[in-house]
């Protein structure tokens, strides 16, 4: 059993931790530190201890996993608090504000013996997991291009920010999910290029990026933009053979946000109506158009892999040094609004 604590109990730990960890039976739930205790918006969980003393999680000696789920600006030092106390951490993204934070916290962690992670959950999402299989299958041939998008049509968020916030940007807030699937499939790239945008002006809200990731012959592209009344294809993969294009996003996070749980049997999992679209030529010059099941995706698994590397000594999934690269490349990007 891997017993664990959460700092904060709004959103973050109850929409898209809780509704997964609490399926694991070899996980168990033992407090929630609630920095608001006067701002409960939401309901408590049976058997579950709610504190407002940050010792009784930090103390605790069954606790071997402390959960960090704050805004960005608080991680680092909740971070450090957390593996100072000799527990491990898992820390809502983004990580921290700056490389030189995760550098400090990594070390810390390292000389400690302690894991500490970034919460990269959009690895486990269902239309990612799908692009994999389809490039594993192997029907696309050499890789060419493939371009990732993250769109809203959200224009009273832009307009309703009078400041500029680096790390309460876009490129940070979103960049953070799209840019870890990138590095943790293909690795570091040879290079890149950034286009980042205040798209209503200068000392706005950073609102538009669109990075390019090169890859030997193949160009990874990054988009996300809040002013798509019409959103771009979640991913478009092309390759020498063919082509791969999935239209709509996972699923997990809609219904989260309409209160349907991964209790239920269908929970995240796409219809024949969500399916990707594969078109390619064989080794006979015949062309094929066919859907794609999708890959079931599951947030959850993060906390799998930090259960085998916690109670099973196994290798964490989620590389230091991926998490390093993701914050030296967000760094650079937000530089081009300075």
């Amino acid at each position: 059993m891997l017993t664990i604590g959460y700092i904060g109990n709004g959103k973050s730990t109850n929409r898209y931790h809780l509704p997964f960890v609490l399926q694991r039976e070899n996980i168990r739930v033992k407090t929630i530190y609630q920095r608001n205790p006067n701002n409960e918006a939401w309901d408590r969980i049976e058997g579950v201890n709610y504190t407002s003393n940050l010792d009784e999680l930090l103390k605790d000696e069954e606790i071997q996993l402390i959960v960090i789920c704050t805004m960005q600006d608080s991680h680092y030092n909740y971070a450090k608090l957390v593996l100072e106390n000799n527990k491990n951490c898992l820390v809502e993204k983004p990580f921290m504000e700056t490389y030189k934070e995760a550098k400090e916290i990594f070390d810390l962690a390292k000389s400690k013996g302690l894991i500490v992670q970034a919460y990269q959950n959009r690895r486990f999402d269902s239309d990612f997991l799908t692009v994999q299989k389809v490039i594993e299958s192997g029907k696309l041939g050499d890789l060419l291009e493939l371009e990732m998008h993250f769109d809203y049509f959200r224009p009273e968020t832009p307009e309703g920010a009078k400041v500029f916030s680096p790390y309460g940007s876009f490129l940070y807030g979103h960049g953070c999910h799209i840019l870890d699937q990138v590095i943790s499939y293909f690795g570091k790239p040879d290079n890149i290029n950034y286009d980042v945008r205040q798209l209503l002006g200068k000392g706005r809200m950073n609102d538009y990026f669109d990075l390019d990731l090169y890859y030997g012959n193949l160009k990874i592209s990054v988009k996300s933009s809040y002013f798509r009344i019409k959103p771009r294809p979640s991913f478009i993969v092309y390759g020498k053979k063919g082509s791969f294009v999935k239209e709509s996003k996972d699923r997990q996070e809609e219904h989260l946000k309409m209160f349907y749980m991964p209790t239920n049997k269908d929970f995240g999992i796409d219809s024949f109506e969500h399916y990707g679209t594969l078109t390619y030529v064989d080794e006979e010059g015949t062309i094929h158009e066919e859907k794609v099941k999708s890959v079931n995706g599951d947030y959850g698994r993060v906390y799998d892999d930090l259960y085998e590397a916690l109670v099973n000594n196994k290798e964490k999934k989620i590389k230091d040094e991926e998490t390093l690269l993701q914050l030296q490349i967000l760094e650079e990007g937000i530089k081009r609004l300075f």
